[in-house]
């Protein structure tokens, strides 16, 4: 972070003007560095939603949204979702550089052997009802891994919060996977370590001890693509979670069951679920020839259709994310023997009319990654209600590097948002 220039707030009720820094990051627009305002004027700032704020330094991930660009420490996503498997993604985002050879074989040895819960978690699942939310259930039982692993907490040292970081990305897929295991009935199905990170998950997902459990390599390469993809996504509010709960001291256990919290949301990590809804909706009521009649309501503003899976906070291009969830629906589909699924092409149709038509261009609506991301969970067997528990499984490793990152910044201090109040002024009871 570089200041070379500044800039100058005047104000018009006789407050003197006041300088503040400006400062260049690496790429990206230049912040101004308001922290001395309140204390040289006594006035705050007025961002609802954060839209025009800053509220940390990263080196972590990169969103140019005009370019529709992505970078994980640099690298674009294409290329990592191309190149890369999911572990070396995790490697990249906790430690800042691609891993080598050897690097990367530590690595996932470590993961792998890191992938069994304590067996007491198996009862603490008993304790919800079967047809408790899998996120609710995912929530209770992150936040209940400080209890276990309580000899990683030290956070102010950096062995232990690279410990806690391993057991995390480590032990989620499991946890997931219990969750669903226990929401069906099944029995909880235990690691095997000589699979690959993606490969052991679908096995516990969906393979029972009545036989063996072969992963398909053409579904694991999806479901792990699709875990790259949803790795991390700069200062979103799941994130933003992440590091505010963080910056209280909070155990790294805790600020992920937040942020696991943040994205079961709607607006959030339930975007994909509420995407295929649509889809199912669209189909039920007639299919492809029903689009014209959808598109009709989705520009009524009288209406309350909307057109999920399009549009984005920060990309104002096509989500770059989207793009290559497109090509893995195709190969899963494919795989399948499912390319002529009635959902794709009602998908497809509804993505040429939102390139095509002046309404959406305008409005720069372009298919973002939760538009295809629906459809190929679905098609590996994934039942709707567990879309944000792969996301939250995916986000990991995001979170507790973006929280790691924080906790090691010498200018990182407790979070504490300022309002503007319109209630009532002081006033006695009579």
């Amino acid at each position: 972070m570089t200041t070379t220039k500044k800039a100058t707030l005047s104000f018009s009720d006789g407050t003197p003007s006041i300088e503040f820094p400006v400062h260049s990051g690496a790429t990206g627009p230049d912040v101004i560095d308001i922290r001395k305002l309140y204390g040289a004027t006594g006035k705050f700032t007025f961002d609802p939603g954060f839209l025009s704020t800053a509220a940390c330094e990263s080196k972590i991930t990169y969103i140019d949204g005009d370019k529709g660009e992505l970078l994980y420490r640099g690298y674009p996503i294409e290329q990592i979702a191309e190149k890369c498997d999911y572990l070396d993604t995790c490697y990249l985002l906790l430690n800042g550089d691609l891993p080598d050879a050897k690097q990367s074989k530590d690595f996932n040895w470590t993961v792998m052997h890191h992938t069994m819960v304590h067996e007491q978690m198996t009862r603490f699942f008993q304790g919800f009802r079967r047809d408790a939310h899998p996120m609710a259930v995912l929530v209770g039982c992150v936040g209940a891994l400080s209890a276990f692993y309580h000899d990683s907490l030290d956070i102010s040292n950096s062995e232990h919060r690279m410990i806690s970081s391993i057991r995390l990305v480590a032990k989620m897929p499991t946890l997931v996977a219990m969750a669903y295991k226990y929401s069906i009935g099944q029995p909880f199905m235990y690691p095997k370590n000589d699979l690959s990170y993606t490969a052991n998950f679908m096995r516990m997902m969906f393979g029972t001890p009545c036989e063996e459990y072969t992963p398909n390599p053409v579904l694991v390469k999806a479901l792990d693509r699709i875990l790259i993809l949803h790795a991390d996504h700069e200062q979103n509010a799941s994130t933003s979670t992440v590091r505010l709960a963080g910056s209280s001291g909070a155990n790294p256990f805790a600020c992920i069951a937040a942020g696991i919290a943040t994205l079961w949301g709607p607006a959030h990590g339930g975007a994909n679920e509420a995407c295929l809804v649509m889809l199912d909706e669209l189909q039920r009521a007639g299919g492809v020839e029903k689009i014209g009649e959808f598109i009709r309501q989705v520009k009524d503003k009288s209406s309350n259709v909307k057109l999920m899976g399009f549009g984005h906070r920060v990309y104002k291009n096509y989500d770059p994310r989207a793009k290559l969830m497109r090509e893995t629906c195709y190969e899963v589909l494919e795989e399948l023997g499912l390319e002529n699924d009635p959902l794709l092409k009602i998908a497809m149709k509804l993505e040429q009319i939102a390139l095509e038509d002046d309404y959406f261009v305008q409005r720069k609506l372009y298919p973002n990654v939760d538009y295809y991301s629906g459809i190929v969970q679905r098609a590996l067997g994934i039942p709707t209600d567990m879309f944000t528990c792969i996301f939250a499984l995916a986000r990991t490793v995001g979170w507790i590097a973006q929280w790691a990152e924080m906790i090691s910044d010498p200018d990182q201090k407790i979070g504490r948002p300022r309002q503007l109040y319109n209630g009532s002024v002081r006033r006695d009871i009579r």
